[in-house]
């Protein structure tokens, strides 16, 4: 009697045990058992998105001159150091000057040489072949005289700063490095590469915003002062010059610029960016889309332009459907869900 007590007690719990296990097997086999993802949802709407892009350059000076003699000599003053800003025309520097004198001297007597035979030919006491030959001889001095002239008094040709000074007072000069260099950095540009796609939106005088890492809340007013004519078959790009005034001379040279110009608008579908989800492991994007059935539909989307919390949809989705934006990590495609009220 007391074996039979055992034994159906024993009985009763390898049952209820089987039971239990079996009613696990049921709910795991049966997805519908459990309780559906509750998400969020709202209905995408479309609006107007500007179309910008954004490119990087370095700045430059507008143009670069250095500062050299035409043959090599001895440095006799300096008239300019780094960092001065210096006028169109301001000498700079002052070469040794006897080639000059010489020159000046033979450009005196020639003039005179001149004046006598011109008296001369006007009584036919000269012959024609003479008195060019004696012009031609002026000329050629003069144009020699004011080569040097050039050479010995060394003017900045434009207005700009001085940003490189490589002989001393003294030195020889040597032909290897110029003297100075000068840049105008009023204007500044900088060259960018723009998509082949956007060249018959581009045209001279279109305004561009320029920032850079210096003044970092401030954008600075461009406009494109050159488009190249060719189109590069490598890279399918073409450089676009972009000039800034910088009549402060903030935006020095070397300084590194984003770019930034507006072509327009387009009107696309415009969803929070917690809607969008990036697919690991490569670029793709989806969002959940809620169907009439309360099931989601995994939609893989192209995005475009991301602003204020917020991304663009090129295609993907259209305007009215309603997707989700909140509950995507218990998601899969085809899953009924309860929308969040």
């Amino acid at each position: 009697m007391k074996y039979n007590r055992i034994f159906i007690a024993t009985m009763t719990f390898v049952l209820l045990a089987a039971c239990g296990n079996k009613t696990k097997e049921t709910q795991t086999a049966n997805p519908q058992a459990q309780a559906a993802p509750v998400v969020s949802v709202i209905t995408a709407a479309a609006e107007d998105v500007e179309i910008t892009n954004t490119f990087t350059s370095n700045i430059e000076p507008f143009a670069t001159n250095n500062i050299v003699s035409q043959t090599a000599g001895r440095i006799v003053s300096i008239k300019a150091e780094v960092g001065d800003k210096v006028r169109k025309g301001q000498l700079l520097a002052t070469m040794d000057d006897v080639n000059l004198s010489k020159t000046r001297m033979q450009y005196v007597n020639d003039s005179t040489e001149l004046g006598r035979l011109t008296e001369l030919y006007k009584i036919g006491a000269i012959a024609q072949s003479d008195y060019d030959m004696a012009k031609l001889g002026l000329e050629i001095t003069k144009k020699t005289y004011n080569n040097l002239l050039e050479n010995t008094y060394l003017r900045s040709p434009i207005n700009g700063v001085v940003t490189a000074r490589n002989y001393d007072k003294g030195d020889m000069y040597s032909m290897t490095m110029p003297i100075f260099v000068v840049e105008q950095i009023s204007p500044v540009k900088m060259l960018i590469n723009l998509s082949e796609s956007l060249f018959t939106q581009v045209h001279e005088g279109m305004e561009f915003e320029v920032s850079v890492d210096a003044y970092p809340n401030e954008v600075f007013k461009g406009k494109v002062n050159l488009i190249y004519p060719t189109i590069s078959a490598t890279t399918h790009t073409f450089p676009v010059e972009v000039i800034c005034q910088n009549s402060d001379q903030r935006l020095r040279p070397g300084m590194f610029a984003r770019v930034t110009a507006n072509f327009g608008v387009n009107h696309h579908v415009v969803v929070p960016d917690v809607a969008v989800v990036k697919q690991m492991g490569s670029g793709e994007h989806f969002i959940y889309v809620l169907q009439p059935d309360n099931t989601v539909k995994y939609q893989l989307v192209e995005v475009g332009k991301r602003f204020g919390g917020k991304y663009e949809i090129i295609n993907g989705i259209n305007e009215g459907d309603r997707i989700v934006t909140e509950g995507q990590p218990r998601l899969k495609d085809g899953v009924t869900v309860q929308v969040k009220k």
